[in-house]
């Protein structure tokens, strides 16, 4: 008897350019991440609010972790390649050859990044003129955009910078020009679009790839993560938006920051809140973009800043788990009867540590810890730490109400990213927001849809919308506690006063 022939499986490459690490993964046209290779790339950090990076240093870990992950697993031909990175800014000469973006003019670090915060007063000048453009970012131009850092070049290194260069590229388009070579950027094309040409032989040899292979029009990161769970067949999970639009979805991205994705069929102008843009994350809906500029860099600065944290580190590794692991362990050991979120009622943190990005649109806002003692021991570690993961999701409520007020109607967030392997931060943002969380399958949606941009780039999915139903896959649903709610809501009247009393004492302390 003959055994039936199986359809040969198709593959494509997703490659993730984050704040601290170069991720490439091996994705089938399920899905499923079949091979995962990473690699740290450098930061520079030459005086406070200044971080820069390397294009060349970021391209060599591209190539590097795209070969691992090809050699990890035979396959007969790779069919798309997809690129998603964060929003920073690189500079290039007319040659292609980096420019310093720093007073020591180190043409190495040629990357100015997203988390940036040194055209503070350009973005200042650039807010007052209330230009009619700036209601499509909420109403004011963040510091992190590309506008307030080309201006800082050209009123801080003219010379050395700003008459030379050649090529202004945000980074996803620097990676899809390294791949294929082409500059123009217009006509704009959707995300999964097949970008103009197959990579160049230097580029294709560099990545491992075979010069046959469909590179498409790249995303930044956050946008790739929401493409990688928003639109994820939800029939059967008995969720709130199975007999809903997709639009009754926000998609949140949490890592060394985290973003807040909303989509609509109409465009909606939300206060405080990037947007709406037409086609920026799912063809044919229009996009808004929250964020906060600081989420898991806010949970490892106070962690590792804490006098206790040696401590810590040494029962972790004692007990073969990670420090996070050991400290939601610890909140159990500690909380007695209550639930746990109920030990921070005298602790509350406002967690602008670096500035509100939404809605409050507010680069000067900073930090605030209210409920403090002498007690410095492993317990009081753990509590920041957990106060310091509601103040997060309380951020979060605070976007998902602007979102709404402004005529977003959403039942369930997606979340995805670092962040959402840690339990108690999902079930935090569960309890806090009301709403039940969606967990993908694969934990890492920023290289599941990098991978959908390279699938629809070969022609393999009819649509991004298709290819997004296909290879999202639901994992876990997280349900929130609603006998908590009282509890939650006294917290965000607090969090709110948090940030009436900062402004508060800024007024009383103006013309000292």
């Amino acid at each position: 008897m003959q055994s039936e022939k199986q359809d040969p499986v198709n593959y494509y490459v997703g490659i993730d350019v984050g704040t601290a690490s170069v991720r490439a993964a091996l994705v089938d046209q399920f899905g499923t991440i079949v091979a995962h290779a990473d690699q740290p790339i450098q930061i520079w950090e030459p005086q406070p609010d200044h971080y820069e990076q390397s294009s060349d240093d970021i391209w060599a870990a591209c190539c590097t972790v795209t070969k691992k992950v090809i050699q990890q697993v035979e396959v007969a031909w790779i069919r798309g390649l997809g690129f998603d990175a964060t929003c920073s800014l690189v500079v290039v000469d007319k040659q292609f050859q980096p420019l310093a973006v720093n007073y020591e003019g180190e043409c190495k670090r040629n990357i100015i990044m997203w988390m940036d915060h040194r055209a503070a007063s350009q973005v200042d000048r650039i807010n007052g003129t209330q230009h009619s453009v700036l209601s499509y970012v909420g109403g004011a131009m963040s510091v992190e955009m590309q506008p307030p850092k080309l201006l800082w070049m050209k009123e801080n290194l003219r010379q050395s910078c700003w008459e030379k260069a050649g090529y202004f590229f945000d980074l996803p388009d620097f990676l899809s020009w390294k791949a294929t070579g082409v500059t123009a950027r217009k006509p704009v094309l959707s995300p999964g679009s097949f970008c103009w040409k197959w990579p160049t032989p230097e580029a294709a040899k560099d990545l491992g790839l075979a010069e046959g292979t469909a590179v498409a029009a790249s995303l930044i990161d956050a946008h790739a993560g929401g493409l990688g769970v928003i639109g994820a067949d939800v029939k059967g999970y008995n969720l709130p938006c199975e007999n809903q639009p997709v639009t009754s979805r926000l998609a949140v991205i949490c890592g060394t920051s985290s973003c807040h994705m909303g989509i609509s069929d109409a465009p909606i102008f939300v206060p405080g809140v990037w947007g709406p843009y037409y086609s920026a994350m799912v063809p044919g809906f229009w996009l808004n973009e929250g964020g906060q500029s600081a989420t898991g860099k806010l949970i490892d600065h106070v962690v590792r800043g804490h006098v206790a944290f040696p401590e810590l580190q040494a029962k972790a590794a004692a007990s073969a788990q990670n420090i996070y692991t050991y400290l939601n362990s610890h909140l159990d050991l500690i909380k007695k009867s209550l639930p746990v979120g109920f030990l921070t009622v005298d602790l509350h943190v406002w967690p602008d540590f670096h500035g509100n990005r939404s809605p409050l649109a507010d680069l000067t806002l900073k930090g605030m810890v209210v409920g403090l003692t002498l007690y410095q021991g492993l317990d009081e570690l753990a509590l920041i730490y957990l106060a310091t993961i509601q103040a997060i999701a309380l951020g979060t409520r605070h976007i998902l109400e602007t979102l709404q007020s402004a005529g977003h109607h959403i039942s369930t967030l997606f979340l995805c990213g670092g962040l959402s392997k840690n339990p108690l931060f999902v079930q935090m943002h569960a309890d806090v927001t009301g709403k039940p969380i969606v967990l993908s399958k694969e934990v890492e949606s920023v290289l599941v849809g990098a991978a959908i941009l390279g699938a629809c780039a070969s022609g393999d999915f009819a649509s991004v919308q298709e290819a997004m139903e296909r290879m999202g896959k639901i994992g876990k649903i997280v349900q929130p506690n609603h006998r908590d709610k009282r509890f939650y809501d006294k917290k965000y009247e607090v969090f709110l006063k948090l940030v009436e009393h900062q402004r508060e004492y800024k007024a009383i302390m103006q013309g000292v």
